[in-house]
């Protein structure tokens, strides 16, 4: 059974304060320069904004009064100027697996008038690991058939600051910064790493490569070193295939790449992802077969949800082997996660596994993913907002 825990909103809850910016999704350099521009001196605002980052990314600070090392005019200024926002959580559940999934709301401080927006981020806790799925939009414009959040009209982008703010509420709420304490339900922490999040996966909802520039704003202030200091070779930017923004992928980020795949010719893809018609099956092998970096130290995981009669026979295995050769790869295979008004079944366990053996004894690595989270929707492909209620004349101020 799923939980849905009581949230003491009066600690959970931040709601922006209007009209004042937030300093979270700031690079090293524009955090100067914001400082800078209320009056802090050149020379100081460059050493006040190391000392932020390491507030804000290293110990998860949200009051400028904890900020000991900042001389108190200082602090006073700050907070009279900025804020240090984070998401209000609407509610947060946890499945029978131990996966987390929490909904987040977002409020535009510079325009308090608009209404907020939400979006859904899942922790998965495993042995070796800890993985955040994070989101990059509020709602997604490429309407991938068999995705539940392709369902969802687009409302807006997130902004830097609101991509690094679901990833720093997960810590929080696990634990996960100093001095935290770990949540008592169990399951939430891996075994040998002493952090509760160890991977970031772009993979929530949205499609990251159409949010590029805040993406990559948020990803390299996560991988600093003197900051949240994740690596890079545990942060995976999954995309449908927007071609011309993979090679600034590797070039720019450098984190590792997913392809949602899921077919493999192009009048199926077509109808399971609607990009292939854009960017078709051809143009997009070559952008991976010339990624950044690609090893097989380094390979793309390729994505394939297993479709009961759609695209799991063995020719489609062989011809999947056909398509990647050269390329090195990981191809995940991903049980079809149902929600309400699917089309689609899930192959039979028997059919995953005859098409992971053709794909294993051509000499690439398949694994199956387990499921999880189901029992609280937030499996792979079932994330979906209440955004999406919003009226028309709204998501158009949002996305204006």
């Amino acid at each position: 059974m799923s939980i849905v825990l009581d949230l003491d909103h009066s600690t959970a809850v931040r709601p922006a304060a209007p009209g004042r910016p937030s300093l979270i999704g700031m690079s090293k350099p524009q955090l100067a320069q914001t400082l800078a521009g209320i009056g802090i001196a050149d020379k100081e605002s460059r050493m006040r904004a190391s000392q932020l980052w390491n507030w804000l990314y290293v110990n998860g600070v949200t009051d400028f009064d904890r900020m000991s090392n900042i001389a108190k005019p200082v602090r006073q200024l700050l907070a009279d100027e900025f804020i240090l926002d984070r998401p209000e959580i609407v509610s947060e559940q946890i499945s029978s697996d131990g996966t987390r999934k929490w909904l987040f709301r977002f409020r535009d401080p510079a325009n308090p008038r608009l209404p907020p927006v939400e979006v859904e981020t899942v922790y998965i806790p495993e042995a070796d690991r800890g993985t955040l799925c994070v989101s990059s939009q509020v709602g997604c414009t490429l309407t991938c058939t068999f995705c539940h959040t392709g369902t969802q009209k687009l409302v807006r982008n997130l902004t830097p600051g609101e991509i690094l703010g679901q990833m720093l509420m997960a810590r929080e709420r696990l634990g996960d910064f100093p001095g935290g304490s770990r949540p008592a339900d169990g399951g939430l922490v891996p075994g040998g790493d002493s952090r509760a999040i160890t991977n970031v996966v772009m993979m929530g909802m949205g499609e990251p490569l159409y949010n590029y520039e805040n993406v990559k704003q948020a990803l390299l202030i996560a991988s600093a070193g003197d900051g949240m200091s994740l690596s890079k070779r545990r942060i995976t930017l999954s995309t449908s295939g927007v071609v011309p923004f993979i090679g600034p992928t590797g070039r720019e980020i450098d984190v590792m790449l997913a392809i949602s795949l899921h077919a493999v010719n192009d009048d199926l893809r077509d109808v399971l992802v609607p990009i292939n018609k854009k960017y078709p099956l051809a143009e997009l092998l070559e952008a991976c077969r010339n990624y950044p970096g690609l090893s097989n130290a380094r390979r793309i995981t390729f994505e394939y949800v297993m479709l009961d009669g759609i695209n799991d026979s063995d020719a489609d295995a062989r011809e999947l082997v056909r398509l990647l050769a050269g390329i090195p790869a990981k191809i995940n295979l991903i049980p079809f996660n149902p929600w309400p008004g699917t089309n689609y079944g899930c192959s039979p366990s028997s059919r995953i596994e005859r098409f992971a053996d053709i794909v294993n004894k051509a000499g690439y690595a398949s694994p199956v993913r387990t499921p999880r989270g189901r029992d609280i929707f937030a499996a792979c492909g079932q994330l979906k907002s209440e955004s999406e209620r919003l009226s028309k004349k709204d998501r158009d101020a949002l996305t204006g």
